[in-house]
């Protein structure tokens, strides 16, 4: 009986019964609901088989529910009270006022990504915003996967057609211990570097990617030290004295100012591609996620970390392609 109530069980049976117990009369009932008291009758009769007890008794104060009707009565009101604060919600996400986005970010740009929610949450306060990090493969999967609405991240994935909008430029520099040979030398060539020690990014980052085709264009062949899957671990590790590393100038803005690291002045760099937001065209985006995604497009750029200043220059940066 119990899985056949559920699989059959209807709103207007809940509506009909719920309103005979209100006006204790299913003519009444039938009023209120605009429906026809035979229409009533055939919905609670429905109801009752489907229980498999008697719901309502005639009594000379009217119609009143038995204990299985108030147990029926207890989950009609349940069900109205769901369905009004879903209405609820989705009034809200229909203002852009209230909901859920999720967003993707590859590990790099987690120095800047925060403060961007940051100032889209102070518009818009009750919309909820989950945040995933991960190298450039694991956004990849999960916009495949269609698990994220959208993503903040370089080069789009080839194989998926994507809405894509530009942030804003993202330099990428070589650093250095302050106390490095080279810190203070001028104009170096890549070919200048071979023999040093070069810090990396770990398979599927899009920093190890870029680095690797700065090389192989220069035909130069870099000594390869460690691979870390953490900016983080690597800023670190050039301070340590551990080797020096091709890295985002967005995740040494602190270590610059501080004096900690410096940038060796290598001549084409830095090598500038661009931050974009990017989403699925086939992916349907609920207005907050809509709302979101223009913020961004329009303002994100003021949430990039400053480079002037921090990052020398030693030519007109050349900007990198997209595909």
């Amino acid at each position: 009986m119990a899985s056949r109530f559920l699989r059959e069980l209807t709103l207007r049976q809940l509506r009909a019964l719920a309103a005979v117990h209100r006006d204790r009369s299913v003519t009444a009932a039938a009023k209120k609901l605009h429906l026809t008291q035979p229409a009533v009758t055939l919905q609670i009769r429905n109801l009752q088989a489907l229980a498999g007890l008697p719901l309502i008794q005639r009594t000379s104060d009217g119609m009143l529910l038995t204990d299985a009707g108030r147990e029926v009565l207890a989950l009609s009101e349940r069900i109205e009270a769901a369905i009004a604060d879903c209405e609820t919600s989705l009034e809200m996400m229909a203002g852009k006022t209230a909901g859920r986005i999720s967003i993707g970010a590859v590990s790099t740009s987690k120095y800047f990504v925060p403060f961007m929610i940051s100032g889209f949450s102070k518009l818009y306060p009750k919309v909820d915003v989950s945040l995933f990090i991960g190298n450039r493969q694991e956004i990849g999967t999960a916009l495949r996967g269609y698990d994220l609405d959208f993503a903040i991240m370089g080069r789009p994935p080839a194989d998926i057609d994507m809405d894509v909008r530009l942030i804003g430029d993202h330099p990428h520099v070589i650093i250095a211990p302050t106390s490095h040979r080279l810190a203070r030398k001028s104009r170096l060539a890549l070919s200048d570097l071979a023999d040093e020690t070069f810090l990396m990014r770990e398979p599927g980052s899009g920093t190890r990617g870029l680095m690797e085709q700065l090389f192989e264009t220069a035909r130069v062949r870099p000594n390869i030290g460690m691979a870390m899957s953490s900016n983080e671990t690597i800023k670190q590790a050039v301070i340590a004295g551990l080797g020096i590393a091709f890295i985002s100038a967005h995740t040494v803005a602190t270590e610059l100012d501080e004096r900690r690291l410096v940038t060796l002045d290598v001549a084409g760099l830095p090598v500038v591609r661009q931050w974009f937001v990017l989403s699925r065209k086939d992916k349907v985006l609920l207005p907050p996620a809509r709302a979101m995604l223009e913020f961004l497009a329009a303002r994100g750029a003021q949430f990039l970390p400053r480079t002037h200043g921090r990052v020398r220059i030693t030519r007109p940066s050349v900007r990198g392609k997209r595909a």
